[in-house]
């Protein structure tokens, strides 16, 4: 570990100590028992380097434990809201389909309802919506179209504008509203104006069953009598076929760095994918829809620090540690996994664990604090 991490600290121009901090605070859970595997991903000034530590999945049924590694794909659970729905809607934007005060009504008729009339696409991105966090889907004996249904019909939990709820029900309602936009499924909307152009050529939405060795296991699931492995976590995302606008993606630490980077660049195509990325036409996102989206939209409400999808230094979400910046912006997903970007340091950490395969009682939340610490240490003020 000692010489690995050396050698990434030289090549992200990174204090050794520092680095060799977030590697050991890593391999101290995974002793631990909170997680079985872990992979880091670490980006700065465009350097990028990877640690991989554990097993992706330890006892699978037929096989050797599989080490997690830097090609693993992980469940990313919520983190599906800021690298699937959010840049797709941001497009909508930019393309004069949509506005952060279009009524979700006028996009889904079926949502007008319960006091639901005038909320905002901008409501639901930031989660002020006032609708409820979540919903159990996949118990009641409903079909795919009675959950849909009573996903849009759900009445509200709060007036909107007074508190911010995190709100999968909410990301579910704004990837409908891409799919009606664009008049095309959700997996392939994405692949098409995201995952494609940002060369993150092993995200996906649509995991294949037939390759669930390059899957993080995560947790043990009654009906298959195993571990979910390639297969959706979230109970809602499964229920619903697993192309959701809340969670659903399945991605590497790499994938997930590319797309972090393309935010450092205020939305252009990084230059390392595409040679015209300073040309004017290779972005997927205007630099005024990345810099919106980055700055606080809930400053009216008391304890919250929320942008466009993201969380931002300060909010009861921020997992970015205590020596990131005021300018710093990320988000977890709830399998274990987070990814965290400092503009002014030029880094970027993608954690990367599968925290739930023992249960949901373990918290890689000290973790995630650990790891940022010592990489943001280990920056070159």
């Amino acid at each position: 570990m000692e010489s690995h991490a050396e050698a990434g600290a030289e090549q992200l121009r990174l204090g050794a100590r520092g680095v060799r901090a977030a590697c050991a605070a890593m391999e101290r859970e995974i002793a631990a028992g909170t997680t079985p595997g872990a992979v880091l991903g670490v980006m700065h000034e465009g350097k990028q380097w990877f640690y991989s530590a554990g097993y992706a999945n330890p006892k699978p049924k037929q096989g050797q434990p599989v080490p997690a590694s830097k090609d693993t794909l992980y469940d990313c659970a919520s983190l599906t809201k800021v690298v699937v729905t959010l840049p797709l809607i941001l497009q909508l934007i930019d393309e004069g389909v949509l506005t952060l005060s279009t009524k979700v009504s006028d996009i889904l008729p079926l949502f007008g309802t319960a006091g639901k009339e005038e909320l905002t696409v901008g409501q639901l991105l930031t989660h002020t919506s006032g609708l409820q966090a979540d919903m159990n889907l996949h118990s009641q004996g409903w079909d795919r179209e009675q959950m849909w249904d009573a996903v849009l019909t759900a009445p509200l939990v709060t007036m909107p504008d007074t508190e911010v709820i995190y709100s999968d029900l909410g990301y579910l309602a704004l990837g409908r509203i891409i799919e009606k936009s664009l008049g095309m499924p959700l997996d392939q909307a994405v692949k098409g104006r995201v995952l494609d152009p940002l060369g993150m050529r092993h995200a996906t939405l649509t995991p294949a069953p037939e390759q669930a060795s390059r899957y993080a296991a995560t947790e043990y699931e009654d009906t298959i009598q195993d571990h979910l492995c390639g297969i959706v976590h979230d109970e809602k995302a499964r229920a619903l076929g697993g192309v959701c606008g809340h969670a659903g993606l399945f991605a590497t630490a790499g994938d997930l760095l590319q797309y972090a980077r393309m935010w450092l660049a205020h939305g252009a195509i990084p230059a390392t994918v595409s040679p015209d990325a300073r040309g004017g036409e290779s972005r997927i996102l205007s630099r005024a829809a990345a810099v919106a989206s980055t700055r606080t939209h809930t400053g009216h409400i008391d304890g919250t620090n929320r942008g466009l999808g993201w969380v931002l230094k300060g909010d009861k979400m921020d997992a970015s540690g205590d020596w990131m910046g005021p300018g710093c912006y990320g988000h977890t997903g709830f399998t274990g996994t987070s990814m965290w970007i400092d503009p002014e340091l030029d880094l970027a950490v993608v954690l990367l664990t599968n925290r739930v395969y023992g249960g949901r009682s373990s918290s890689v939340a000290q973790l995630r604090a650990q790891v940022h610490n010592a990489l943001t240490g280990a920056v070159a003020w």
